[in-house]
């Protein structure tokens, strides 16, 4: 092999591995969804749309007795920062499935400060290490495995606690 051919390939081999390597740091999967960047935030801190089959403004309707229902509690925890706990009915959290198409009665939260999105949650527990000083608004949404916005009769199913500090 020739040498400008040889650094060719070793270029290509290194850059691809540098750019994987960034892209893993960021967040970036393999389909272009950035879950980690809060760039897409909507003012209400829902989300959008990212190009690549999935919606994050998109509501997923459940009418009547299958509507899931959400209550959340904040409390300082007694060593540092704080906890979040995230009460449904009618909802499992369903890590494993997260991506996936929906399934009745699953999915995943998303979980909001001050309109700007956090985390994703697959359990009824999270611990928040800071918050921002002073007034302090808390958002968490339901939400399927396939991203969409749980709904009930059109209303989002969303619980928002206020603190003041």
């Amino acid at each position: 092999m020739n040498r400008p051919l040889a650094l060719f390939v070793i270029g290509l081999a290194f850059g691809g591995g540098i750019g994987f390597v960034l892209a893993a740091a960021n967040g970036v999967t393999l389909d272009g969804h950035v879950h980690a960047d809060d760039r897409h935030l909507g003012n209400n801190g829902v989300g959008g749309n990212y190009g690549n089959g999935h919606d994050h403004h998109e509501m997923l309707d459940l009418a009547g007795s299958n509507a899931p229902t959400l209550d959340i509690q904040v409390k300082k925890d007694p060593d540092e920062g704080w906890n979040l706990h995230v009460m449904t009915t009618r909802f499992t959290f369903s890590p494993a499935n997260a991506g996936r198409a929906h399934v009745s009665g699953e999915g995943h939260a998303h979980v909001h400060v001050n309109g700007r999105k956090i985390a994703r949650l697959y359990g009824p527990w999270m611990h928040i290490d800071t918050l921002p000083e002073g007034e302090v608004e808390i958002l968490v949404t339901l939400n399927a495995n396939d991203h969409r916005l749980l709904s009930a009769s059109g209303v989002p199913v969303e619980a928002r606690v206020l603190l003041g500090r």
